[in-house]
């Protein structure tokens, strides 16, 4: 018995030893000072390297404003901010690195186990930040060569930034007001997040989090508001790509897209799997999947989507955007358990920074006039009817092997023809736009309501019920060039437009228990 009480004691101790290894580092009692003003940067940075080189341990931020420029974690380390600290991103942008050409407020080079947890906030400052970078364009100390940058400078600082790393956690912290995207997870390795909020409505081009060319990402329990994309996921290097992705029970509200593939679309996205999100007051689309630059976007798989007051439901686009290159490949795409409100107003009105008015519904408040050259993603700043979901690949290159099941789409309706009209024998008269940037109204007035489908193929639609508040003239479903492709258990029971389907230049498209208005004979026209 005393032997055995001695070892437990010994595995005891050998386990409190250990434990005691991973030491705990207050800033406060290594110079940092909570007075909101002092630049803390050096001192944590000090910090973070010593408790790196001795084997890895928490810095703790405790209560208090503790202002920084430019800090780099290091491996091993865990920043720790706790409830009622905050990490106040410096006004001054020569406070801030451009190490390595991506200014952050916190970075991790290459790093292995890093990790950013606790109740507290980071606060970028953002406004106030971009008050001092305006300042530097005028005097003429910062350089920007196009009106465009000047308005989204280069030179914008991120509140996280990690490249390279393996093994990151981020838990628990509140990020805010970033003067960039708030958050970029670059060319890592198992990344987990969760129980993240994101408040960051201070300036333009503000994705929410963003991952990029990302491995072993996971990605759960996250509300997020931002100016921009809400949770984006890119490929910008041709050699890598987004894989093996997992995203769960996250919050989202944008002034852009909630859920996006894309833009760049370079290296691609694989094995991508998301389940359960809200997205709500969102102005662009609640789903969008975007191959635009010669990548793979293959084996996606989203479902239990609730959104509502958005701009758009369902917008996937395979585009030629890399005019010189390959057209990449958009296949294997399910998207079920789906349910979208679509208004008739702007869904992000009233937010700090909203997405472009371009398409207002008639009977709003009358927008101020712009000169007819002037142009959002390349189109005029002008009303539009509402713009229906989309599957849209280009001439010889479908989009191929989308399966949209248990979708509901409702939307405001009350399209006029003064607007816009397109005749049903001038379907092909919209615009290929294969090189434009990827966006639900990147191809203007579209002759649906409900889902426009071109240059696709191998689409199934089970059990999709798309139905509108108030009348519209189009049909509410047209398909242009269009094979191999089943509708089963279709529902549209508001239209009043005779033809409700609209089959143009499509070959082997089968439907099954349709419940159209009319009988199914009347409500579908074929053409060509």
């Amino acid at each position: 018995m005393k032997t055995h009480y001695l070892l437990l004691l010994g595995l005891l101790l050998y386990a409190t030893d250990g434990f005691s290894q991973r030491k705990d580092y207050r800033i406060t009692a290594y110079g940092a000072v909570a007075d909101g003003e002092t630049n803390n940067a050096a001192a944590i940075q000090k910090l973070i390297d010593k408790v790196s080189s001795t084997g890895g341990g928490r810095v703790i931020v405790p209560a208090g404003n503790f202002m920084i420029g430019s800090i780099y974690l290091k491996s091993g380390v865990e920043l720790h901010i706790e409830k009622g600290g905050r990490l106040l991103g410096s006004t001054k942008r020569n406070d801030y690195s451009n190490k390595p050409s991506r200014p952050a407020l916190i970075s991790a080079l290459n790093q292995t186990n890093v990790a950013i947890t606790g109740q507290g906030v980071i606060d970028g400052q953002g406004q106030e930040l971009m008050l001092d970078i305006f300042k530097l364009l005028r005097s003429g100390e910062m350089v920007q060569d196009t009106i465009w940058q000047v308005k989204r400078p280069n030179d914008r600082v991120f509140l996280v930034f990690m490249l390279g790393c393996t093994g990151v956690r981020i838990s628990g912290i509140s990020l805010k007001n970033s003067s960039e995207w708030v958050q970029d997870y670059r060319q890592c390795t198992n990344v987990t997040i969760d129980r993240m909020t994101v408040q960051s409505t201070a300036y333009w081009n503000n994705d929410g989090l963003d991952i990029t060319d990302s491995r072993n990402v996971r990605i759960t329990n996250c509300f997020i508001n931002a100016s921009d994309d809400a949770i984006c996921l890119k490929s910008e290097n041709p050699a890598m790509a987004c894989e093996n992705v997992t995203i769960d029970s996250c919050i989202l509200r944008s002034s852009a897209n909630g859920f996006k593939l894309g833009t760049a679309s370079h290296g691609g996205f694989r094995n991508i799997k998301v389940r359960h999100l809200t997205v709500f007051d969102t102005y662009r689309s609640a789903i969008a999947l975007e191959s635009v630059d010669g990548g793979a976007l293959e084996g996606i798989d989203i479902q239990y989507v609730n959104a509502k007051n958005t701009g758009n439901a369902i917008f996937i686009r395979r585009g030629h955007r890399n005019t010189t290159g390959h057209v990449g490949t958009l296949k294997g795409v399910y998207i079920a358990h789906v349910t979208v409100e679509t208004p008739l107003h702007k869904p992000d009105q009233g937010y700090p920074i909203e997405g472009p008015p371009d398409h207002l519904h008639p009977g709003e408040d009358k927008m101020p006039k712009r000169p007819s050259s002037f142009h959002i993603y390349g189109h005029p700043w002008l009303p539009y009817n509402l713009i229906p979901s989309s599957i849209v690949g280009i001439p010889g290159y479908p989009v191929q092997d989308v399966v949209l099941e248990d979708i509901t789409i409702t939307y405001g309706g009350r399209a006029d023809k003064n607007i816009a009209h397109i005749p049903l024998d001038k379907v092909t008269s919209v615009p290929e736009n294969e090189a434009n940037y990827p966006d639900f109204s990147m191809f203007g007035e579209l002759p649906a309501w409900g889902f426009y489908m071109r240059h696709a193929e191998g689409i199934q639609f089970k059990n999709v019920r798309l139905q509108y508040k108030e009348a519209d003239f189009r049909p509410a479903v047209v398909l242009d060039d269009v094979k191999n492709t089943t509708l089963t258990d279709v529902q549209i029971p508001t239209a009043k437009e005779m033809p409700v389907i609209l089959f143009n230049n499509s070959t082997n498209v089968s439907t099954h228990n349709l419940k159209l208005p009319v009988e199914e004979a009347k409500g579908i026209l074929k053409a060509n």
